[in-house]
């Protein structure tokens, strides 16, 4: 039978493109001989927004990057304003920090095994991620008020401390009152009370995604030898995070140049041996299990030192309220600091962290006024869906969803 050459569009819309990422395919047969990846369709000027505000009333702009490890990049841009400003945050706001940061690498990790399962094939994978996420999704809430896009790291710290309690669900015409005392069984105390509870509870989860996976015939099938990508060539390709770690390069910011209090905590750096899509699996559900660990120490850790979460210079943070509202000063300070922010000296400065995904780094640049000169964001995405060309040629259709599945793109931060 004649098979024909064909292009064929993948996307942009399409539920496996894990955003809106249009591949042009050029395809013999069911065999992919390119890839064209055309991103740009979710283009937002994030850099130049940033440029057109002054620096504190930008945070929130790096929640909205890459929308799954929000946290992580907060903290990426937070480091660089520090860095120019020449201020350190309280250790205390160096741990709770560091917790948080683990915690968004759960939940994007669990966000990431989900969607990737349910490309391939599984669909209870999904299910089980998501009841893991929602309780994850409420320290976010306790902390910030919002579920999503915290805006909880400053310059200086963190917005405020732990609180001291959890919200509780209320009973309803769903849930009866028995129903909704079984919901709160882990609620009654402080949140550091209910993450450690989940801490207890985690690693169970996870050897229940194992189970359903790590041994499955379909699985291994659909992952194990596709995409490979060489430790030489992952290094020339940009890869950082699990992508790189997966091809057996042990590196990770975290280790190598630490930043807040990584390098006072005991934890593995996980890496793959054959560069495929089931080694950076493996990867990423062994480092689940990493940031298990490193949140238990910093729970054990801010439980013993209680003590300030922001730097006490009311140019760069703001004064309480309950001082505000009785000194003309603090009154002065709070309404300059939320309409013009403070000036960063001369100079410019790169940060970056270990996040979920890779290495995200901000460039800033100040020319001494009170918003950036010039921002520039290195998101690991980008990288990624770089060599998605090189990544599936070879490779059937169906192995293409895979793939993208195990770059684990987000195309806020892609597209910026």
């Amino acid at each position: 039978m004649e098979i024909r050459n064909y292009t064929m569009n993948f996307g942009p819309q399409h539920p496996s493109a894990h955003g809106v990422l249009r591949l042009v395919l050029e395809m013999d047969g069911e065999v992919i001989q390119r890839a064209d990846p055309h991103i740009g369709l979710l283009h937002r000027g994030t850099e130049k927004l940033v440029e057109s505000k002054p620096y504190n009333q930008s945070i929130g702009y790096m929640d909205r990057l890459d929308y799954v490890s929000m946290m992580c990049n907060e903290h990426g841009y937070v480091l660089v304003m520090e860095k120019l400003l020449g201020i350190e945050p309280p250790l205390r706001a160096q741990y709770i920090r560091v917790m948080f940061d683990e915690i968004t690498r759960v939940l994007n990790h669990l966000l990431w095994l989900g969607a990737h399962a349910l490309d391939i094939g599984a669909m209870t994978v999904f299910l089980y991620a998501f009841r893991e996420r929602e309780d994850l999704m409420d320290c976010y809430e306790a902390v910030s008020g919002a579920r999503l896009h915290a805006t909880y790291y400053r310059p200086g710290g963190v917005y405020r401390d732990l609180p001291d309690a959890m919200p509780q669900y209320q009973s309803s015409p769903w849930h009866n009152e028995k129903e909704t005392a079984l919901r709160n069984r882990n609620r009654h105390g402080t949140l550091l009370d209910f993450i450690e509870d989940f801490t207890a509870r985690f690693p169970a989860y996870v050897d229940e995604y194992e189970n359903l996976l790590t041994d499955n015939r379909i699985w291994k099938q659909r992952t194990v030898d596709i995409g490979v990508v060489t430790p030489e060539r992952a290094l020339q390709l940009g890869f950082t995070g699990p992508m790189l770690r997966g091809s057996g390069i042990a590196w990770d910011l975290r280790k190598k140049q630490p930043y807040e209090v990584y390098d006072r905590l005991d934890f593995d750096i996980p890496i793959g041996v054959n560069g495929d899509c089931y080694d950076r699996y493996l990867v990423r559900i062994e480092e689940m299990r990493q940031s298990n660990r490193i949140i238990i120490q910093c729970i054990a850790w801010l439980r013993e030192n209680p003590g300030a979460v922001m730097i006490d210079d009311h140019k760069i943070a703001p004064p309480r309220r309950s001082q505000m509202k009785g000194d003309m000063e603090s009154m002065i300070h709070h309404f300059k600091l939320f309409t013009e922010g403070f000036c960063i000296p001369e100079g410019e400065a790169y940060a970056a962290v270990e996040a979920p995904k890779g290495e995200f780094g901000v460039y800033l640049v100040s020319d001494g006024a009170n918003k950036p000169y010039r921002l520039k964001v290195r998101a690991p995405g980008f990288a990624h869906v770089a060599a998605l060309d090189e990544m599936v040629r070879g490779h059937m259709l169906a192995d293409v969803v895979a793939i993208i599945g195990s770059q684990d793109l987000v195309f806020g931060e892609v597209d910026r």
